[in-house]
């Protein structure tokens, strides 16, 4: 039972007011409009100060500005499941400074980040309204933290919201603690936060005061413009660091003007006395898309510019034009090709498969090089072959074979069947490691020639510093690779700055006392010492010793902390959702006060890690690494990372050791986030390659992993694609 507080008259009466209109409402439901996923104050969809129960579309990656007197905030929203929404946010708290010594942090601003996280309990029906949680400042400092459950359901235009919000959300204090007819610890709620922030203070959820909140949102005839309006679960009479604030009204008002189908003006009269104002802006991860102008179309069947059908495959000219197109057209450098007989044609005189060793340099979806393959192997080939079997490689090592029925394949490609599709010609399979022994057709020789080089450039990035609160560093990575050997390659990487501030360092290693050995704490003096510095230099060798099973050893300057010599094993089967693998490597640390040398530090370091893609979270992969980390620590990384249809991966980590919170220091645990995203997204021609755009909240020496340039997960992606298609 919820008793309502005979003492909260005025509040209760207004709040009492709006829970029956929306009642009301409930009860007569109306035409559904589209609905307009508006952002908050705090990021995430919501009305103003308050959240609410509604979505942003799948894959949607929200940015947000928002300023007023007392915090200006930043904050990045992804919808990243339909039922999912996450938040990061920096708020900037303007009438208190960074720290209160001038020579550490100038007269910079306080800065607090948090994060939130909102849940979709139930969706809306004509009947019940749409139902969701949420947590906000979660695992933060607690400045904002709070909890709340809340209800919005549409009637044409009109969207209304009824919720209960607890903590930040809950200060008003107009209705008693429903929970605190369950137990008594829900009737109190602790300030501050404890150890050194970073934590999930669970001990504090739904606890405490509680308050009624709810709102309108009106789409009004003008279609870019939308009203809100709300009440207001919080007084704000206990903020920390500013006390109590003003508040001349409960209720809050604001509007949103669509510029465009990316940005979004925002303004907002709020506590009756603050005018605040802001932007949003988002982007479609799920559905975003470059369109390629390379001309790689195979011609058409039977016109003038068709491909000449071969009489035979094995001579030199023959061959050479098999392995031309299917390079040009299918982006596959051909290793080999063999003549094979299958089960059906072993008594023929003829062969009826041909097979392909290869590898795809140039799709990102690899079955779009196969559907090339099909397309050229109809024209080109002799008329007894039935098959092609494509053996996809990464150099020597064999990933899966595609097999092509190009008696199904010709009636998708000359349309004699409307109801069959290219793609119902292909089989996978493994092919035996033996059968490569085979005398082939072709066989690639095996040439050392010069370093293949590459330009790329990095930004690396870093929020809530002391000296600014963004800090930079722009540069161009040159890389460079050399095959010296099958399976065995060298390859490294030189970087250099060509913008930063990151001289603005008042200070290099920090002031912490932390018992751990300082492996990723001098970060700063890594990137101070030179506008010039190697990366990383190493030898590789990937091999595979049996079917799934495959290893590596490498040595040298294995990233830019890091030296050493390490090892790695992968058991992974084709088509598999599971995979497991195994790494142990003696490292010593490098020296940041020179470009070659190492200082005294040494250890070693390994995980058995497990990879699994469960199939009631599609497009989800789930990496699980038990082992010891650089510090000499003993535990797990978590890595979680998801896929949309546009092949952008957003990722989230977070390793939990037998280091303390306190020996830790502020953070408590090693956490951290990433997208990684296809570059042929950035540029009209196909490519494999990615890159990555990561965010690590503070980098403490706990938790840290060896950061291996070469890992077999990635090397053997097309076992079960996952970064490729």
């Amino acid at each position: 039972m919820m008793f309502l507080r005979a003492n909260k008259g005025s509040s209760l009466r207004q709040m009492s007011a709006l829970a029956l209109a929306i009642s009301a409402v409930f009860a007569t439901p109306d035409v559904v409009a589209e609905e307009h996923a508006s952002q908050s104050d705090f990021g995430g969809v919501g009305l103003m100060q308050m959240p609410n129960a509604r979505f942003a579309d799948y894959g949607t990656l929200s940015g947000l500005y928002y300023d007023n007197e007392e915090y200006r905030r930043l904050a990045v929203s992804l919808q990243l499941f339909p039922w999912l929404e996450t938040t990061i946010r920096y708020n900037d708290i303007r009438p208190i400074t960074y720290s209160a010594n001038p020579e550490f942090s100038g007269d910079q601003t306080g800065k607090d980040k948090g994060f939130d996280v909102k849940l979709r309990l139930l969706k809306e029906s004509y009947w019940l309204p749409q139902v969701a949680v949420g947590w906000r400042d979660l695992a933060g400092t607690g400045i904002f933290a709070g909890e709340y459950v809340v209800a919005s359901k549409r009637f044409g235009p009109v969207d209304l919201s009824l919720g209960m919000g607890w903590g930040y959300l809950g200060r008003r204090d107009n209705i008693s603690n429903p929970f605190c007819d369950v137990a008594d610890k829900f009737c109190q709620r602790e300030g501050g936060f404890s150890g050194s922030g970073g934590r999930f203070e669970t001990d504090k959820w739904f606890r405490g005061d509680a308050s009624l909140f709810g709102g309108i949102q009106y789409q009004t005839p003008f279609d870019p413009l939308v009203l809100k309006a709300e009440y207001d679960g919080n007084d704000y009479s206990r903020e920390r660091y500013l006390g109590q604030l003003d508040v001349d009204s409960g209720w809050n008002f604001g509007a949103d003007y669509q510029v465009n189908d990316t940005w979004t003006l925002k303004v907002s009269y709020e506590r009756g006395n603050t005018l605040m104002f802001g932007f949003s802006g988002e982007i479609d991860l799920n559905n975003m898309g470059q369109v390629k102008t390379a001309n790689r179309r195979v011609p058409t069947p039977n016109t003038r510019t068709a491909f000449e059908r071969q009489e035979q495959i094995d001579d030199p000219q023959s061959s050479r034009k098999l392995r031309s197109e299917a390079w040009r057209l299918a982006g596959l450098s051909v290793t080999e090709l063999q003549n094979v007989r299958s089960e059906q044609a072993e008594e023929a005189e003829e062969a009826d498969t041909l097979r392909i060793y290869s590898n795809q340099l140039y799709y990102r979806d690899y079955q779009q090089g196969i559907r090339q393959v099909a397309r050229i192997a109809d024209q080109i080939l002799p008329e007894h072959y039935d098959y092609v079997e494509v053996v996809q490689q990464n150099d020597q090592i064999q990933l899966a074979t595609t097999k092509i029925n190009l008696d199904v394949a010709r009636k998708a490609i000359h349309n004699t069947d409307f109801d069959t599709e290219l793609e119902d010609a292909f089989s996978r399979e493994d092919t035996p490691l033996s059968e490569r022994e085979q005398q082939g057709l072709y066989q690639a020789e095996y040439r050392r020639g010069w370093p293949r080089l590459s330009v790329r450039p990095f930004l690396d990035q870093s929020f809530g510093n002391p000296e600014n609160f963004y800090m930079y560093q722009f540069g161009l990575d040159l890389n460079a690779s050399m095959w010296l050997a099958p399976g065995t390659f060298a390859h490294g990487t030189v970087s250099g700055n060509l913008l930063t501030n990151f001289d603005d360092f008042n200070f290099l290693v920090d002031g912490f006392n932390s018992p751990l050995p300082r492996v990723r704490t001098y970060v700063r003096e890594y990137t101070t010492f030179s506008d010039i510095w190697l990366d990383n230099l190493q030898l590789s060798h990937i091999n595979q010793l049996a079917p799934n099973v495959y290893t590596s050893v490498y040595a040298g300057y294995l990233e830019r902390m890091f030296g050493g010599v390490g090892t790695e094993l992968l058991y992974r089967e084709l088509d598999s959702n599971w995979a497991v693998g195994v790494d142990l490597n003696w490292v010593k640390q490098r020296d940041y006060e020179s470009h070659t040398g190492f200082l005294d530090y040494d250890t070693f370091t390994g995980h058995v890690t497990g990879y699994y893609q469960p199939q009631f979270l599609p497009n989800t992969l789930i990496k699980a690494a038990f082992g010891k980390f650089l510090a000499q620590d003993n535990g797990l990384q978590l890595n979680v990372e998801h896929k949309f249809k546009s092949g952008v991966i957003v990722g989230a980590y977070a390793a939990k050791t037998n280091v303390s919170a306190r020996d830790y220091g502020e953070g408590s645990f090693t956490k951290g986030f990433y997208i990684s995203f296809p570059v042929d997204l950035l540029q009209t021609e196909h490519s494999p390659n990615r890159g990555v755009i990561s965010w690590t909240p503070l980098t403490r020496d706990g938790g840290q992993m060896l950061s291996r340039s070469v890992q077999l997960f990635h090397a053997t992606d097309l076992r079960s694609p996952f970064y490729k298609e």
